[in-house]
């Protein structure tokens, strides 16, 4: 278990444990999803990408194959270990301050939907600062209904991902207990979510500089956010 620990977040299960409860082993086996098609159209071929919350890279090595530049960012050092291919930086990402732009800045995991607003505002403030002024932003949100009809489950990679609760546990923030079964191994998570609606997700982009250009998919999960100009 990581000595440093995001309060309402934990995971059990065996190998290291990250600050905010993912197991490092289990991303291991996870395979990557559609996401590198999703980038690799919103985005300039070869372009230099700013990967926030990589863990062990199943979307960088996707992303590095096709001909992307990416700096992968987590706060995991054992994550990060895993990583190939790619330069890494170890740092919470709502403190990361490096001294360049990126043609592109990515935001995945649902990371936008950090039960603390704190923290949210601290990732969206490391988004606009890192992107170049005529880069983009490209952000995972919550599709509708991802906290409702629960629980429920979904096969991957030889095992099974069940989504066991999303309980309120304080105004506007749900705790959300998932598990990872596979026929040798089991792991668990429990971390915040703080839901937003269309509204709201686009409010708090403009509160960080960031405008949405485009929802890049049908569910609207996937959004290209664009510099607001003359704001920092």
């Amino acid at each position: 278990m990581s000595r440093r620990t995001r309060e309402g977040y934990q995971g059990t299960g065996p190998g290291a444990i990250t600050p905010d409860g993912c197991a490092v082993e289990l991303y291991e086996r996870l395979p990557v999803g559609d996401e590198p098609d999703i980038i690799g159209r919103a985005v300039p071929a070869e372009a230099r990408i700013l990967e926030l919350g990589s863990g062990v890279g199943r979307v960088t090595h996707p992303l590095v194959e096709r001909g992307f530049t990416v700096t992968a960012v987590d706060e995991s050092p054992q994550m990060l270990e895993r990583v190939h291919g790619a330069r890494t930086v170890c740092s919470p990402i709502e403190e990361l301050e490096l001294d360049e732009r990126f043609d592109v800045v990515l935001l995945g995991s649902f990371l936008v939907h950090a039960g603390d607003p704190r923290v949210r505002r601290g990732l969206l403030r490391t988004c606009r600062r890192h992107v170049a002024d005529d880069g983009c932003v490209l952000i995972q949100r919550e599709g509708e209904g991802r906290h409702e009809n629960l629980p429920h489950e979904r096969k991957i990679a030889g095992g099974l991902v069940r989504v066991l609760s999303s309980d309120p546990v304080s105004p506007g923030v749900r705790s959300v207990h998932v598990e990872y079964v596979f026929p040798d191994v089991r792991w668990t998570q429990t971390f915040l979510s703080r839901p937003l609606t269309t509204e709201a997700f686009e409010l708090v982009l403009n509160e960080a500089g960031l405008a949405v250009d485009a929802y890049l998919t049908g569910d609207r999960t996937w959004v290209r956010a664009l510099p607001v100009t003359g704001r920092p």
